[in-house]
Protein backbone atom coordinates (compact mmCIF):
# COMPACT_ATOMS: atom_id res chain seq x y z
CA UNK A 1 0.00 0.00 0.00
CA UNK A 2 2.76 2.40 1.01
CA UNK A 3 4.87 1.46 -2.02
CA UNK A 4 1.77 2.28 -4.32
CA UNK A 5 1.38 5.78 -3.14
CA UNK A 6 4.71 6.22 -2.86
CA UNK A 7 5.17 5.07 -6.82
CA UNK A 8 2.30 7.46 -7.30
CA UNK A 9 3.23 10.04 -5.60
CA UNK A 10 6.92 9.87 -7.40
CA UNK A 11 4.97 9.49 -11.02
CA UNK A 12 2.89 13.09 -10.00
CA UNK A 13 5.89 15.04 -8.99
CA UNK A 14 7.88 13.92 -12.18
CA UNK A 15 5.21 15.39 -14.58
CA UNK A 16 4.75 18.34 -11.95
CA UNK A 17 8.82 18.96 -12.19
CA UNK A 18 8.43 19.17 -15.50
CA UNK A 19 6.06 21.80 -15.60
CA UNK A 20 7.96 24.27 -12.82
CA UNK A 21 10.38 26.71 -13.88
CA UNK A 22 10.89 30.23 -14.91
CA UNK A 23 8.52 29.93 -17.69
CA UNK A 24 6.02 27.99 -15.79
CA UNK A 25 3.56 25.47 -18.03
CA UNK A 26 4.25 27.41 -21.36
CA UNK A 27 6.94 25.11 -22.11
CA UNK A 28 5.27 21.60 -21.61
CA UNK A 29 2.46 23.16 -23.46
CA UNK A 30 4.35 24.85 -26.63
CA UNK A 31 6.53 21.48 -26.81
CA UNK A 32 5.71 20.55 -30.18
CA UNK A 33 6.14 23.39 -31.95
CA UNK A 34 8.53 25.08 -30.17
CA UNK A 35 12.35 23.50 -30.00
CA UNK A 36 13.59 25.59 -27.43
CA UNK A 37 10.42 24.93 -25.01
CA UNK A 38 11.21 20.94 -26.07
CA UNK A 39 15.09 21.76 -24.91
CA UNK A 40 13.64 23.51 -21.61
CA UNK A 41 11.41 20.49 -20.99
CA UNK A 42 14.05 17.88 -21.87
CA UNK A 43 17.50 19.15 -21.12
CA UNK A 44 17.18 20.82 -18.55
CA UNK A 45 13.59 20.23 -16.32
CA UNK A 46 13.08 16.51 -16.73
CA UNK A 47 17.05 15.70 -15.85
CA UNK A 48 16.88 17.86 -12.96
CA UNK A 49 13.42 16.50 -11.92
CA UNK A 50 14.92 12.69 -12.08
CA UNK A 51 17.98 13.61 -10.35
CA UNK A 52 16.89 15.22 -7.61
CA UNK A 53 14.38 11.61 -7.40
CA UNK A 54 17.47 9.67 -7.63
CA UNK A 55 19.89 11.33 -5.41
CA UNK A 56 16.91 11.45 -2.84
CA UNK A 57 16.09 7.70 -3.10
CA UNK A 58 20.09 7.08 -2.61
CA UNK A 59 19.95 9.57 0.28
CA UNK A 60 16.45 7.36 2.12
CA UNK A 61 18.38 3.98 1.63
CA UNK A 62 21.60 5.34 3.05
CA UNK A 63 19.48 6.82 5.71
CA UNK A 64 17.88 3.07 6.77
CA UNK A 65 21.44 1.21 6.44
CA UNK A 66 22.77 3.88 8.20
CA UNK A 67 20.19 3.45 11.44
CA UNK A 68 20.28 -0.24 11.00
CA UNK A 69 24.05 -0.49 11.39
CA UNK A 70 24.50 1.88 14.33
CA UNK A 71 21.32 0.66 15.91
CA UNK A 72 20.28 4.74 16.33
CA UNK A 73 17.48 5.95 15.00
CA UNK A 74 18.72 9.51 14.84
CA UNK A 75 21.79 8.01 12.35
CA UNK A 76 22.09 9.83 9.14
CA UNK A 77 24.36 8.88 5.80
CA UNK A 78 26.88 11.45 6.68
CA UNK A 79 27.67 9.94 10.40
CA UNK A 80 31.10 8.78 9.08
CA UNK A 81 32.57 12.04 7.89
CA UNK A 82 31.17 11.74 3.56
CA UNK A 83 29.28 15.23 3.89
CA UNK A 84 32.84 17.20 5.13
CA UNK A 85 35.17 14.91 3.24
CA UNK A 86 32.77 16.11 0.24
CA UNK A 87 33.28 19.82 0.96
CA UNK A 88 36.80 19.68 1.42
CA UNK A 89 36.89 17.65 -1.65
CA UNK A 90 35.25 20.67 -4.09
CA UNK A 91 36.79 23.42 -2.05
CA UNK A 92 40.01 21.81 -2.80
CA UNK A 93 39.19 21.63 -6.54
CA UNK A 94 38.07 24.86 -5.75
CA UNK A 95 41.05 26.44 -5.13
CA UNK A 96 43.49 24.52 -7.18
CA UNK A 97 41.66 25.14 -10.35
CA UNK A 98 40.06 28.41 -9.28
CA UNK A 99 36.80 30.18 -10.28
CA UNK A 100 36.64 31.14 -13.96
CA UNK A 101 34.07 30.75 -16.02
CA UNK A 102 35.41 28.12 -18.13
CA UNK A 103 37.15 26.80 -15.25
CA UNK A 104 33.61 26.32 -13.16
CA UNK A 105 31.92 24.64 -16.70
CA UNK A 106 34.64 22.32 -16.38
CA UNK A 107 34.13 21.74 -12.74
CA UNK A 108 31.10 21.09 -12.63
CA UNK A 109 30.16 19.13 -14.98
CA UNK A 110 33.59 16.71 -14.29
CA UNK A 111 35.91 17.93 -11.58
CA UNK A 112 33.28 18.91 -8.82
CA UNK A 113 31.65 15.44 -9.35
CA UNK A 114 34.71 13.75 -8.79
CA UNK A 115 36.35 15.88 -6.28
CA UNK A 116 33.32 15.66 -4.32
CA UNK A 117 32.73 11.72 -5.02
CA UNK A 118 36.73 11.07 -4.11
CA UNK A 119 36.62 13.02 -0.59
CA UNK A 120 33.47 11.07 0.63
CA UNK A 121 35.20 8.06 0.03
CA UNK A 122 38.39 9.09 1.15
CA UNK A 123 36.99 10.49 4.56
CA UNK A 124 34.89 7.44 4.90
CA UNK A 125 38.23 5.44 4.48
CA UNK A 126 39.89 7.51 7.44
CA UNK A 127 36.87 6.78 9.84
CA UNK A 128 37.78 3.48 9.43
CA UNK A 129 41.31 3.79 9.92
CA UNK A 130 40.95 5.43 13.13
CA UNK A 131 38.34 3.46 14.33
CA UNK A 132 40.72 0.39 13.57
CA UNK A 133 38.08 -1.41 11.24
CA UNK A 134 34.20 -1.88 11.91
CA UNK A 135 34.05 -4.16 14.70
CA UNK A 136 32.78 -1.86 17.56
CA UNK A 137 29.74 0.39 16.20
CA UNK A 138 30.58 2.98 19.04
CA UNK A 139 34.40 3.65 17.86
CA UNK A 140 32.94 3.99 14.37
CA UNK A 141 30.46 6.26 15.41
CA UNK A 142 33.09 8.70 17.35
CA UNK A 143 35.63 8.53 14.38
CA UNK A 144 33.49 9.48 11.91
CA UNK A 145 32.23 12.56 13.97
CA UNK A 146 35.65 13.58 14.50
CA UNK A 147 36.51 13.37 11.16
CA UNK A 148 33.36 15.21 10.20
CA UNK A 149 34.48 18.22 12.23
CA UNK A 150 38.33 17.91 11.33
CA UNK A 151 37.57 17.92 7.37
CA UNK A 152 34.93 20.58 7.92
CA UNK A 153 37.50 22.98 9.83
CA UNK A 154 39.86 22.07 6.93
CA UNK A 155 37.24 22.90 4.65
CA UNK A 156 36.17 26.53 6.52
CA UNK A 157 40.39 27.35 6.48
CA UNK A 158 40.62 26.51 2.87
CA UNK A 159 37.60 29.23 2.27
CA UNK A 160 39.51 31.65 4.62
CA UNK A 161 42.51 31.48 2.34
CA UNK A 162 40.73 31.65 -1.26
CA UNK A 163 37.42 33.91 -0.46
CA UNK A 164 36.62 34.03 -4.44
CA UNK A 165 35.34 30.43 -3.56
CA UNK A 166 33.09 31.71 -1.37
CA UNK A 167 29.98 31.87 -3.52
CA UNK A 168 30.46 28.77 -5.48
CA UNK A 169 30.88 26.84 -2.30
CA UNK A 170 27.86 28.27 -0.98
CA UNK A 171 25.84 26.93 -3.65
CA UNK A 172 27.13 23.26 -2.85
CA UNK A 173 27.04 23.24 0.78
CA UNK A 174 23.11 24.04 0.69
CA UNK A 175 22.47 21.72 -2.43
CA UNK A 176 20.96 21.77 -5.56
CA UNK A 177 19.38 19.81 -8.72
CA UNK A 178 20.61 22.49 -11.22
CA UNK A 179 23.13 20.99 -12.12
CA UNK A 180 22.02 17.52 -12.73
CA UNK A 181 22.10 15.96 -17.00
CA UNK A 182 21.20 12.93 -17.77
CA UNK A 183 25.05 11.46 -17.53
CA UNK A 184 24.64 12.24 -13.65
CA UNK A 185 21.03 10.05 -13.65
CA UNK A 186 22.33 7.36 -15.73
CA UNK A 187 25.06 7.32 -12.25
CA UNK A 188 23.02 7.37 -10.05
CA UNK A 189 20.23 4.83 -11.66
CA UNK A 190 23.22 2.48 -11.96
CA UNK A 191 24.71 2.86 -7.90
CA UNK A 192 20.79 3.08 -6.54
CA UNK A 193 20.37 -0.32 -8.04
CA UNK A 194 23.80 -1.58 -6.93
CA UNK A 195 22.99 -0.38 -3.46
CA UNK A 196 19.42 -1.17 -2.78
CA UNK A 197 21.10 -5.03 -4.13
CA UNK A 198 22.97 -4.94 -1.70
CA UNK A 199 20.90 -3.31 1.25
CA UNK A 200 18.48 -6.19 -0.08
CA UNK A 201 21.31 -9.10 0.29
CA UNK A 202 22.33 -8.00 3.79
CA UNK A 203 19.11 -6.82 5.29
CA UNK A 204 19.19 -9.85 7.52
CA UNK A 205 21.91 -8.62 9.02
CA UNK A 206 20.17 -5.58 9.45
CA UNK A 207 17.12 -7.46 10.98
CA UNK A 208 19.97 -9.40 13.33
CA UNK A 209 21.38 -6.45 14.89
CA UNK A 210 18.06 -4.61 15.59
CA UNK A 211 18.06 -7.49 17.85
CA UNK A 212 21.47 -6.82 19.78
CA UNK A 213 25.17 -7.85 18.83
CA UNK A 214 25.03 -10.75 20.96
CA UNK A 215 22.49 -12.29 19.26
CA UNK A 216 23.38 -11.35 15.94
CA UNK A 217 26.43 -13.21 16.41
CA UNK A 218 24.12 -16.35 18.06
CA UNK A 219 22.51 -16.65 14.54
CA UNK A 220 26.04 -17.61 13.16
CA UNK A 221 25.88 -14.15 11.11
CA UNK A 222 29.68 -13.44 10.42
CA UNK A 223 29.49 -9.63 11.86
CA UNK A 224 32.58 -7.97 10.70
CA UNK A 225 33.05 -8.71 7.02
CA UNK A 226 29.08 -7.73 6.64
CA UNK A 227 29.50 -4.42 8.71
CA UNK A 228 32.25 -3.36 5.72
CA UNK A 229 29.60 -4.13 2.62
CA UNK A 230 27.06 -2.09 4.77
CA UNK A 231 29.56 0.58 5.15
CA UNK A 232 30.43 0.05 1.76
CA UNK A 233 26.75 0.63 0.61
CA UNK A 234 26.64 3.17 2.80
CA UNK A 235 29.59 4.97 1.37
CA UNK A 236 28.55 4.72 -2.22
CA UNK A 237 25.42 5.56 -1.71
CA UNK A 238 25.38 8.65 0.06
CA UNK A 239 28.88 9.72 -1.90
CA UNK A 240 27.16 9.79 -5.10
CA UNK A 241 24.39 11.38 -4.08
CA UNK A 242 26.61 14.19 -2.50
CA UNK A 243 28.79 14.47 -5.80
CA UNK A 244 25.51 14.91 -8.02
CA UNK A 245 23.61 17.34 -5.73
CA UNK A 246 25.78 18.80 -3.02
CA UNK A 247 24.83 18.33 0.59
CA UNK A 248 20.74 17.63 1.40
CA UNK A 249 19.95 17.61 4.85
CA UNK A 250 17.45 15.45 6.85
CA UNK A 251 16.80 13.22 4.00
CA UNK A 252 18.31 10.40 4.67
CA UNK A 253 17.32 11.20 8.44
CA UNK A 254 13.77 11.67 8.24
CA UNK A 255 12.96 9.06 5.24
CA UNK A 256 13.28 5.95 7.54
CA UNK A 257 11.48 7.65 10.04
CA UNK A 258 8.31 8.98 8.05
CA UNK A 259 8.09 4.93 6.88
CA UNK A 260 8.67 2.97 10.40
CA UNK A 261 5.61 5.52 11.25
CA UNK A 262 3.31 3.79 8.48
CA UNK A 263 4.17 0.87 8.84
CA UNK A 264 6.53 -2.08 10.61
CA UNK A 265 8.46 -4.45 8.75
CA UNK A 266 11.85 -6.08 8.03
CA UNK A 267 15.02 -4.22 6.80
CA UNK A 268 14.48 -5.67 3.47
CA UNK A 269 11.18 -3.84 2.91
CA UNK A 270 12.73 -0.80 4.64
CA UNK A 271 15.57 0.10 3.00
CA UNK A 272 13.42 0.00 0.05
CA UNK A 273 10.47 1.76 0.85
CA UNK A 274 13.17 4.62 2.44
CA UNK A 275 14.58 4.78 -0.80
CA UNK A 276 11.21 5.67 -2.15
CA UNK A 277 10.43 7.95 0.64
CA UNK A 278 13.62 9.95 0.17
CA UNK A 279 13.01 9.82 -3.30
CA UNK A 280 9.47 11.83 -2.85
CA UNK A 281 10.63 14.14 -0.08
CA UNK A 282 13.58 15.08 -2.22
CA UNK A 283 11.89 15.90 -5.47
CA UNK A 284 8.83 17.46 -3.39
CA UNK A 285 11.39 20.48 -2.06
CA UNK A 286 13.08 20.60 -5.10
CA UNK A 287 9.41 21.33 -6.80
CA UNK A 288 8.84 23.97 -4.24
CA UNK A 289 12.24 25.05 -4.42
CA UNK A 290 11.95 26.25 -8.11
CA UNK A 291 8.39 27.53 -7.51
CA UNK A 292 7.80 28.91 -4.63
CA UNK A 293 9.69 32.55 -5.44
CA UNK A 294 9.65 32.05 -9.41
CA UNK A 295 11.68 32.66 -11.53
CA UNK A 296 14.24 32.78 -8.80
CA UNK A 297 15.21 29.62 -6.58
CA UNK A 298 15.71 28.83 -3.36
CA UNK A 299 18.56 26.50 -2.15
CA UNK A 300 16.94 23.04 -1.64
CA UNK A 301 18.98 22.11 1.22
CA UNK A 302 17.57 25.03 3.07
CA UNK A 303 13.91 23.47 2.45
CA UNK A 304 14.67 19.93 3.26
CA UNK A 305 16.46 21.60 6.43
CA UNK A 306 13.71 23.42 7.20
CA UNK A 307 10.67 20.58 6.98
CA UNK A 308 12.96 17.96 8.00
CA UNK A 309 14.05 19.46 11.00
CA UNK A 310 10.02 20.59 11.86
CA UNK A 311 9.02 16.59 11.27
CA UNK A 312 11.52 15.56 13.88
CA UNK A 313 11.22 18.64 16.75
CA UNK A 314 7.54 17.31 16.35
CA UNK A 315 8.47 13.84 16.09
CA UNK A 316 10.47 14.22 19.26
CA UNK A 317 7.78 16.48 20.98
CA UNK A 318 5.13 13.77 20.42
CA UNK A 319 7.67 10.84 21.70
CA UNK A 320 8.14 12.76 25.14
CA UNK A 321 4.31 13.08 25.65
CA UNK A 322 3.92 9.25 25.48
CA UNK A 323 7.18 8.92 28.17
CA UNK A 324 9.57 7.04 25.33
CA UNK A 325 12.57 8.63 22.99
CA UNK A 326 12.94 8.26 19.51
Amino acid sequence: MLAGTLLLASVALLLLGMSVGSTGFDSVLNMQRDPQALQIVWEIRLPRTLGAWLAGALLGLAGAVAQGLFRNPLADPYLLGSASGASLGVASAMAVFGVSPLALHWLARIGLTGAAFVGAVLAVLLTLLLAKGVQHTLRLLLAGVIVGVVLGAITSLVMLLTPEILQSMQSFMLGSSGFVDWTACMVMAAVLLVCLTGAWMLSHVLDGLALGEATAQSLGLRLPQMRVALVAVLALATGTAVAQTGLIAFVGLAAPHLVRSVVKTTHGRLTALAALMGAVLLTAADVLARGLIAPQELPVGVLTAVLGGGYLLWLMHRQRGRGAGL
